[in-house]
């Protein structure tokens, strides 16, 4: 399975390699700079069959609130993915406060892509990151314009 890609502000871009995969990624802009970032996630399972999945999810709808953007099962429109994971994203204004229940054993990882929040408390900006575990929930105040990543694990 070969594939390429372009990516665009927004999207979410799902790919099993499983048995193998030729894949690369690139700005198709000449004159415009690009911020990626990429995340892997380690299957629950070895040997899957590989598939490709791309999906835009606009800053507009994840304004203001946690947006579901990947999921094992599919759910609420999100990317498909073959983990017990969920991932969610939020574009949030200076003020702006969204939270997250944790569940019983499960873990949190927050991610700040841009921006500056407070997470739970403690002071995050762009580039850093957190683990969070035996915490009920997510607490976060956007500090400046900012988006989020929240990944939600077993």
């Amino acid at each position: 399975m070969g594939t390429g890609s372009i990516i665009k502000p927004g999207d979410v871009q799902r790919m099993t390699a499983g048995t193998g995969v030729l894949h690369s990624e690139f700005n198709a802009s000449k004159s415009e700079t690009v911020h990626f970032l990429q995340i892997w996630l380690l299957p629950e399972r070895a040997r899957l069959e590989p598939s490709y999945e791309q999906k835009p999810f606009p800053a507009a709808e994840r304004a203001g609130r946690l947006t579901l953007l990947a999921s094992r099962d599919g759910r609420q429109g999100s990317v498909t993915i073959h983990q017990d994971v969920d991932l969610y994203s939020a574009v949030l204004s200076a003020g702006d406060r969204v939270s997250h229940q944790i569940g019983q054993g499960r873990h949190a990882w927050v991610q700040v892509t841009s921006g500056a929040v407070r997470l739970n408390d403690k002071p995050l900006q762009a580039g850093d990151g957190a683990a969070l575990s035996e915490e009920p929930a997510i607490e976060l105040e956007a500090t400046s314009p900012t988006e989020v990543l929240v990944f939600d694990l077993s």
